[in-house]
């Protein structure tokens, strides 16, 4: 029996923001948006996910505001973050830099670089070098010590190289 996908009875935000982020595969969809996946093939190829599990979360997002689709530059449908969704920034970096000190022995997988001076961006969200808050808009995301490759799938490929957040990763 599945479980519901809401929590009747609990009036709290964060019951209201797992109805909508805490499903099974939501969290990976949102990262790999960030990262700059954008078209549904490529979530899929990437994730490994079931399509029809895909397609209902991709669905949810895009219901809940945090997603929109749109028409990309070759025709096709593509999925782009939406100011509800780029606020989810933090969450995403949070979940990633702990999954990395506690589930990462050799250090973290993947670490963010400031554009702008090249400083490495702390677990606070802080660049390294100038101290300031840096926006998911200027990072770029690096292999980090932690890294022990992946798929062979267009997104791993891209992520084996410095890549900018957002920047829309496509296949062709």
């Amino acid at each position: 029996m599945a479980l519901p996908k809401d929590y009747a009875g609990q009036r709290c935000s964060l019951s209201r923001a797992l109805e909508v982020v805490g499903e099974r595969w939501t969290l990976l969809i949102m990262r790999d948006a960030f990262f700059g996946v954008r078209r549904f093939g490529d979530f899929a190829a990437h994730l490994g996910v079931p399509r029809a599990v895909l397609t209902e979360r991709l669905e949810a997002l895009r219901e809940a505001g945090v997603l929109a689709e749109t028409l990309g530059s070759h025709g096709y449908g593509e999925y782009v973050l939406t100011d509800k969704g780029l606020s989810l920034w933090p969450v995403v970096r949070d979940l990633l830099s702990w999954g990395d000190e506690y589930y990462s022995a050799n250090g973290p997988r993947r670490v963010f670089q400031h554009v702008q001076d090249a400083g490495i961006m702390g677990p606070d969200g802080a660049c390294a070098t100038c101290g300031r808050a840096v926006p998911p808009s200027d990072l770029l995301i690096l292999p980090g010590p932690g890294y022990d490759g992946e798929g062979d799938d267009l997104v791993s490929k891209t992520l084996t190289t410095a890549h900018r957040l957002l920047e829309p990763i496509r296949g062709h």
